[in-house]
């Protein structure tokens, strides 16, 4: 088993914990938490520029036949990024996990996360994600063999069981400390349970009283006041958020300005919206293409506009746009309309 490096959260001055994982020290405890088919490299550099200490990649198969789709190509880009590569791997058989970490450590990963924490039936029907909590002795096969197989450190995303009847988020943890897992980000919800229902951050909290390795709570934190709740409640050493931060990137500087100061930061006034959103776009035509950018900009554009009740009727024509610079046309348009 390797040895945990420097992998202990520090407290600031301030109160809140500055989160070091192997050698890299995050420069504050939120991280944007891996989404497939969101945290894609132009929104991880947004989240980053916006307060967040490190983003984490939307997850890569370990399947080697999937590495040179157009998909998983987009997702390996990881030389030059801004802030702490950390790159999410999924899949179930260990070998074939060891080598999806070599290779992504090949292509710039500074941190390999395992996903044990993907609820979606595609996922877990390969017994990959959460699936895989039902099976304690392949998960232990998989976290040592990853570990070994890679210089880098490995951290683990989970989450609190299988179901309600078969919670072993403990024992994983323990596991996962023993395994040489150097962090561990836990959702507070089971497989089952999907995104319904409140996160179970008692589970959360009985995690990190059980293992010296840094705990990440994860799960329906929105808001400035949460994350704090979230923080003293549990006693986890970071927070990941994500849907939260689908359309609200500047919730990273929300909550970190919150924790640093007990104050509340002012909601960016439009034109700042304007501007965030447009470059936004821009990037996803630029990083994409425009055929597959201005597709992927839909959703994004729908969950920035998601409280404007004026937006219903643009969303609609706005998806229905197919050129990139039509597209930019009409979000400014909206703007001028709205300002």
């Amino acid at each position: 088993m390797k040895k945990c490096v420097k992998c202990a959260p520090l407290l600031t001055l301030s109160g809140t914990h500055i989160l070091q994982i192997g050698p890299y020290l995050l420069k504050n405890p939120l991280i944007v938490a891996p989404m497939a088919g969101v945290t894609d490299r132009p929104f991880r550099e947004l989240c980053l520029r916006y307060g967040a200490g490190m983003a984490v990649s939307e997850m890569m198969s370990s399947n080697p036949d999937l590495w040179k789709t157009t998909k998983s190509l987009n997702r390996m880009v990881h030389e030059g990024e801004s802030g702490i590569r950390s790159v999410q791997i999924a899949g179930c058989d260990p070998q074939l996990m060891a080598e999806a970490a070599q290779f992504s450590v090949e292509n710039g990963a500074q941190i390999i996360d395992i996903n044990m924490g993907c609820p979606a039936k595609k996922v877990n029907k390969r017994l990959a994600g959460s699936a895989l909590l039902q099976h304690p002795t392949l998960v232990e096969e998989i976290l040592r063999t990853v570990v070994d197989a890679v210089s880098v450190p490995v951290t683990l995303k989970t989450r609190t069981g299988w179901d309600l009847e078969h919670r072993n988020c403990i024992n994983i943890a323990k596991m996962a400390e023993q395994c040489g897992i150097q962090a561990l980000a836990l959702h507070g919800r089971t497989k089952a349970c999907m995104y319904k229902g409140e996160a179970e951050y008692d589970y959360i909290k009985a995690v990190k009283a059980a293992i010296s390795i840094p705990v990440i709570a994860n799960g329906d934190i929105d808001s400035p006041e949460k994350a704090k709740f979230v923080l003293d409640y549990t006693g986890a050493d970071a927070l990941m958020i994500g849907r939260p931060a689908q359309g609200r990137p500047w919730i990273f500087r929300e909550i970190n300005h919150y924790l640093m100061t007990g104050e509340y930061l002012s909601s960016p006034a439009m034109d700042e919206v304007s501007a965030i959103m447009l470059g936004h776009v821009q990037e996803l035509h630029r990083f994409y293409g425009e055929y597959l950018g201005l597709r992927i900009a839909r959703k994004h554009v729908s969950w920035y506009l998601k409280e404007h009740g004026s937006a219903v009727e643009f969303r609609r024509t706005f998806n229905a746009i197919e050129d990139a610079s039509a597209q930019l046309d009409a979000l400014q348009g909206y703007f001028e309309n709205v300002a």
